[in-house]
């Protein structure tokens, strides 16, 4: 299956951009009658057929909708401190998008080492690995924010805290605790960790600390792990 990302797709006829028709045409060397998918990243599969083969603008027509292809079975929230090197936030952001996530927060905390991200370019990272990995449905991106403000927001379902300050006394490991079809909410913090002040208006917001293992674990490495515990439960 060759997937391209079409967010305004029109029907039944269907006009890619000129970057996705040369893709089509010159390195997939698509020609009429051939067939290829596109998603509009909200669920909805077609399978269309080329019928212009034109490197500039290639033209498609929806052939058969899937109205809502492989939906997750949960919806999943990853509040995630980016990384000072942003090579390995976006690493996150791929593998995340690969095994199953609905929204991504980028969140600033009191010791964050990167207080910026281009969201354009994180925003293509996200749409290729959609791409790559068959997915219908395109991980929402929010703008950065502060964390107090996502502790603080409105979240029906279960909120987890990974931090590493002992001082706050025993942690349950993430495997244990979440629930299969629950909205979740995971908080993972900079390489610094979260603040004493972050951790207790976490805990006052309802948020359950929790541990990823006895290891120490990089910011994008705990967060892709808690992506795949999550995962993990809900295909038991």
């Amino acid at each position: 299956m060759q997937l391209f990302y079409a967010p305004e797709i029109s029907l039944p006829r269907h006009t890619l951009t000129e970057e996705e028709s040369k893709h089509c045409i010159r390195v997939l060397r698509m020609t009429v009658g051939d067939e290829l998918h596109l998603t509009d990243g909200r669920g909805a599969m077609h399978r269309c057929k080329v019928v212009e083969d034109n490197a500039k603008r290639c033209v498609v027509e929806v052939v058969e909708t899937t109205p809502e292809y492989e939906p997750l079975d949960y919806r999943l929230v990853m509040a995630v401190a980016p990384t000072k090197i942003i090579d390995r936030f976006e690493w996150f952001l791929e593998k995340a998008t690969e095994i199953g996530v609905s929204e991504i927060y980028p969140i600033e905390c009191e010791h964050s080492e990167r207080r910026q991200i281009k969201d354009e370019r994180e925003e293509k990272v996200i749409t290729a690995a959609v791409k790559q990995s068959l997915k219908a449905y395109h991980p929402i991106l929010h703008p950065m924010t502060s964390v107090r403000d996502v502790i603080a927001m409105d979240f029906e379902g279960d909120k987890f805290i990974a931090h590493c300050d002992s001082s706050f006394g025993q942690k349950e490991y993430l495997g244990k605790l979440v629930k299969k079809s629950r909205d979740t909410l995971i908080l993972i913090g900079p390489e610094g960790d979260f603040s004493k002040e972050e951790i207790n208006f976490a805990a006052q917001n309802g948020f359950t600390a929790i541990t990823l293992g006895r290891e120490r674990l990089r910011t994008e490495t705990a967060a892709v792990v808690a992506t795949t515990v999550v995962s993990t439960v809900n295909k038991l």
